[in-house]
């Protein structure tokens, strides 16, 4: 097997800030640079990087998805174009 082939994969800090929320995970994103550093809750300072979604926002998980009304199209659609 080749030697330094793959990215580093490690330990980040993913923060939601629409959300509020930390977690950890792994990920090779680690291997960007100028990523800001965060203690966390083990005392191990490690990269965080910020994202706009994640399960604590999103609309599907936190149970504020909206469900379209198919058969309100239907009929918005029949009546604009009259038939039947």
């Amino acid at each position: 097997m080749k030697i330094n082939t793959h990215p580093a994969y490690d330990l980040v800090v993913f923060r939601d800030k629409s959300a509020g929320t930390t977690f950890l995970s792994r990920s090779t994103l680690t291997t960007r640079s100028g990523l800001p550093t965060m203690q966390w809750e083990d005392g191990v300072t490690y990269p965080v990087v910020d994202v706009d979604v994640s399960s604590a926002s999103h609309p599907f998980w936190t149970g504020n998805a909206r469900v379209l009304d198919t058969e309100g199209r239907v009929e918005k659609f029949r009546r604009r174009y009259n038939r039947n």
